[in-house]
């Protein structure tokens, strides 16, 4: 019987994530419970290498989700889902957890509302994996907030997991 190849560590390391793509395929992840298929978003809070909360898009608690009766259209977007980043952001003041100077990985880039509220919440850094075209032009405003708020905001493609 032949004996199984060994992996110097070298090896192991280049097949090892990131720490931030790490985090980005947690939101992947937590995209993956989303209940609007539109656009499935996941949103993770992390501090010091350690997840404090998740997020993902759907409808407010105990209300009806868009895969279920469909969507509700404003301006070519649905508004029934609460935003991924809304979500990890209510969680963790649901639960009384300390976000002030973490970081929010998301699948996809915030709109402008979200990445308002991301700055309120004390989040430096957002790293985001897909681009979103938020509403109102707005897209580009989020990247001259994060500059005037002192965020961070960096795009980083993840390798399939």
């Amino acid at each position: 019987m032949p004996k199984p190849k060994r992996i110097n560590n070298q090896e192991k390391k280049n097949k090892r994530p990131s720490w931030k793509e790490y985090f980005l395929s947690v939101a992947k992840i937590a995209s993956s419970r989303s209940t609007c298929d539109r656009l499935r978003v996941g949103a993770v809070i992390v501090k010091n290498k350690a997840i404090l909360s998740t997020g993902y898009n759907g409808s407010s608690r105990g209300l009806p989700h868009c895969d279920d009766v469909g969507h509700e259209i404003s301006d070519g977007h649905c508004i029934r889902t609460i935003h991924a980043e809304a979500n990890a952001l209510v969680h963790a003041a649901r639960h009384g957890i300390a976000i002030d100077g973490a970081t929010m990985f998301l699948t996809n880039s915030p709109c402008y509302d979200c990445f308002k509220m991301i700055v309120n919440a004390g989040i430096k850094e957002v790293v985001y994996s897909g681009f979103y075209m938020s509403r109102y032009g707005a897209s580009k405003k989020v990247l001259d907030l994060a500059k005037k708020a002192g965020v961070k905001i960096k795009h980083l493609e993840i390798k399939e997991v």
